[in-house]
């Protein structure tokens, strides 16, 4: 009976950790499970092939008063294109990305189960994003508020009292749902916001996932070795 469950344990480690590369969120706008989307919109159109956003969530991602979670990108003054495209792209990958498993927590709260917390992302994204957005004003109060709504009588500040560096930016923007990183496009070990042709983001969760299991679990093929062992050593004591 050890022996078979065991062996059922380590089989259910592996269906576990395949579930984790390819998962959607529970949370408010998210599919239950990623598909083909062919018709996605604009800067959300890197991941058509396999998604967990609808064609209709990622056109509003793109509109400066979305209906998603009543942002309002002009609040303090009309944004810059350039900077706008940054805040576009970060809810695309929030809302489309299949690959966001390893990273998934669960939380309670009314408008979403599950989130993400300090997925890894490539140094050029929080670099970029941080330099194109300097010289706006940005509410203070936006990403601490309920639902990551932006408060109507939050006061606006310089994008650089608000964030002094990329790496506050892009922690702090979200409550940590992004960790800056020193890792750059090449290194396959982040999280790419944007991306032409297959994919690459597969290959990097597949990376943490499976170290996660290393340092945390016996890999089943331990687990196997371990059981036979002990059920030799059951029998000669026998």
């Amino acid at each position: 009976m050890l022996v078979v469950a065991v062996l059922l344990f380590a089989l259910s480690s592996g269906v576990t950790s395949l579930d984790k590369l390819n998962m959607c969120m529970d949370a408010k706008h998210h599919k239950v499970e990623p598909g083909p989307e062919g018709q996605l919109y604009s800067q959300c159109a890197p991941w058509k092939d396999n998604a967990c956003c609808t064609a209709n969530t990622s056109q509003e991602a793109h509109e400066d008063h979305s209906y998603l979670y009543n942002f309002n990108w002009n609040h303090c003054g009309p944004m810059r294109e350039e900077c706008k495209r940054h805040f576009i792209q970060d809810t695309c990958f929030y809302e489309c990305s299949p690959h966001l498993g390893p990273w998934i927590q669960q939380v309670d709260q009314s408008w979403r189960k599950e989130r993400i917390l300090n997925v890894p992302l490539c140094k050029e994204d929080c670099e970029s994003w941080w330099n194109d957005c300097d010289g706006i004003f940005f509410p203070l109060l936006f990403f601490l508020s309920d639902g990551n709504k932006c408060p109507s009588e939050s006061k606006c500040r310089k994008w650089t009292e608000v964030f002094p560096t990329a790496k506050d930016m892009c922690e702090k923007i979200w409550s940590n749902s992004y960790l800056y990183t020193d890792l750059n496009k090449t290194s396959g070990l982040c999280m790419q916001m944007w991306f032409d042709g297959p994919n690459p983001n597969k290959k990097v969760a597949e990376y943490y996932l499976e170290n996660a299991q290393h340092r945390h679990t016996f890999t089943p093929i331990t687990l196997i070795f371990l059981t036979v062992s002990t059920f030799f050593v059951t029998m000669l004591s026998d």
